[in-house]
């Protein structure tokens, strides 16, 4: 039997770190986990023949070495003192007869029992290189295009706000931050990530009273403002009645705590939803924090994004949490790059601590790229003027990023903008 052809290949690359002992190889490691992770075990197998192994063993594709380490990743208290580790990424192809389309099939073999291979002093999975038959998942039903046109925001980035408090507003309480942030001129507004339907705010009553309020404005302004509730749950059919409360209402967009839902959960909504859904990752800081281990988040979105997230947080330039502004940048970007079309790109929400002070070297950093949304929370609330001017402070500033203008300058004839700089830049 011929050998697959690499267009039906699943390339995974993968950061490998061994201990540099007497006939160690980054090869051996890799060829090893190619093993493991498809036909072979720890010994020879009568059944493995040439033909299996052509059909569905996975095989080394590359090793690209990187410079040393001069300590593990991981803790490893058993290698003598003074152990090098020889670090780098290997590229490993497995068969998509091996593997088809299905995600969990894709975690379960790629993924899930890489990070169990005795040897390693790290591992991390960098990215997947998908083959043309991937692309039947039904990726962003809205996208960038669509998140523009619900928001008739045609060019420029889309200006966004979150409810605060995070938690323990009731629900009319809630409509009555609403209400002042669409007078203040956002684009988007979004429920905290964390409250999804508590007893003191019940998810069917948050949005009885957000919704009147949203079509208030926008009968009397011609602004819809896109208002994303937070509808997840763990059980997919307690999910799908949450968004048809939303939707029955008039609602347009939902926000999904994508890892606490699940691939399953995500492919249930995506299949049956008519809201545009916006992606909080919290949880992923677990598989990345530690650089040696975890996943690249390059490798992470690609899934959802396929699985059907339209908009998707990525923290930002000088964020509150401990993200560095490099990663920040690399994720805009990843959002961005199309894995079989740019239909299947997600709008890059720019998030975590952002106010005016942050807009130019964003707008720097990411390559003048304009397709983004900008989400201020304590930013906007907390402007000394108020909401509204916080909103005006954060429009200022992308004014002035976009037409290279220092911000202290720009700042002398906007006190919007002043006040802001005045308060937060410290």
């Amino acid at each position: 039997m011929a050998e697959t052809s690499s267009k039906d290949m699943i390339r995974v690359t993968y950061r490998l770190e061994i201990p540099a002992f007497a006939g160690a190889s980054l090869e051996a490691m890799a060829a090893k986990i190619a093993s493991d992770q498809s036909t072979g075990t720890f010994t020879e197998l009568p059944g493995e023949t040439e033909a299996v192994k052509a059909r569905c063993a996975a095989r080394v594709l590359s090793v690209t070495p990187l410079a040393e380490a001069a300590t593990p990743g991981f803790p490893r208290p058993e290698d003598p003192e003074g152990t090098r580790y020889l670090r780098g990424d290997a590229v490993i192809g497995f068969p998509l007869d091996a593997v088809g389309t299905d995600i969990a099939a894709l975690m379960t073999i790629t993924v899930g029992g890489v990070y169990s291979a005795r040897g390693l002093s790290g591992v991390r999975v960098m990215d997947f290189d998908l083959p043309a038959a991937w692309s039947c998942h039904p990726g962003p039903q809205f996208g960038i295009d669509g998140s523009r046109r619900i928001m008739n925001v045609p060019e420029g980035p889309m200006i966004a706000s979150i409810i605060k408090p995070a938690l323990g507003l009731t629900p009319q309480e809630t409509a009555t931050v609403v209400g002042q942030l669409c007078e203040a001129g956002v684009d988007f507004i979004k429920d905290d990530e964390k409250l999804m339907s508590p007893s003191y705010s019940p998810l069917a009553e948050r949005v009885a009273a957000i919704m009147p309020v949203i079509d208030a404005h926008a009968q009397r302004t011609g602004k819809r403002v896109l208002y994303a509730f937070g509808i997840s749950s763990a059980d997919p059919d307690v999910m799908m009645r949450n968004h048809d409360i939303v939707r029955a209402a008039g609602g347009q967009g939902a926000v999904i705590n994508i890892n606490s839902v699940g691939y399953g959960g995500m492919s249930f909504l995506r299949k049956r939803s008519e809201l545009c859904l916006h992606a909080h990752r919290n949880g992923w800081d677990i598989l990345t924090r530690h650089p040696a281990l975890g996943m690249e988040f390059r490798a992470y979105q690609k899934i959802w994004r396929l699985l059907g997230v339209d908009q998707f947080q990525v923290n930002g330039i000088a964020a509150k949490y401990w993200e560095p502004d490099d990663s920040f940048v690399r994720s805009f970007g990843d959002c961005l790059t199309p894995v079989f079309s740019d239909a299947d790109r997600a709008l890059p929400v720019v998030c975590s601590g952002q106010w005016g002070g942050q807009a130019t070297e964003t707008y720097r950093r990411t390559g003048g790229r304009l397709d983004l949304m900008y989400l201020g929370g304590g930013g906007i609330h907390g402007h000394p003027m108020g909401a509204s001017a916080g909103v005006t402070a954060i429009r200022q500033a992308w004014e002035a990023a976009a037409a290279g203008v220092d911000l202290s300058d720009h700042a002398r004839n906007h006190p919007e903008l002043a006040a802001s700089l005045a308060k937060f830049g410290r």
